[in-house]
């Protein structure tokens, strides 16, 4: 049988509610508020992001999937990389002076709007995990 894509409706509203009750927990533990959330959604509008933050549930489009993957890889690769829960979900605010943040922190880079901001840092993460 077929491995179903995420393009496919059924499967995106299959991973729907799973993916949004991870990113949520994600985002507290990083101390985001809702614009924050938003913007790393990728804006959909306020009334959709609220009724998927209250219901967790919806299906969501393909892009959004998408950005809650590389939130969860993001995630993910930090716990691998630091020992400490509190320290790696830290990193994300703390100012870094690598190539990709410029000084400033991976969540000012992934607050940029483009799903590639979110690549970036991924993309830096799975290199200091020797995964590139």
């Amino acid at each position: 049988m077929a491995q179903p894509r995420i393009s496919d409706a059924p499967a995106r509203r299959d991973l729907s509610a799973p993916a949004l009750r991870a990113f949520f927990n994600i985002t507290a533990r990083w101390g985001l508020g809702n614009e924050q959330e938003r913007v790393l959604l990728g804006s959909p509008g306020r009334s959709t992001f609220y009724r998927w933050k209250r219901d967790l549930s919806g299906q969501l489009p393909h892009d959004v999937l998408e950005r809650i993957s590389y939130v969860l890889g993001i995630y993910k690769a930090l716990h691998l990389i630091f020992g400490n829960d509190r320290q790696a979900d830290d990193w994300v605010g703390r100012a870094n002076a690598a190539p990709p943040f410029g000084g400033g922190s991976a969540l000012e880079r992934m607050l940029g709007g483009q799903v590639a901001d979110l690549f970036v840092v991924r993309q830096y993460l799975d290199a200091q995990r020797g995964w590139s």
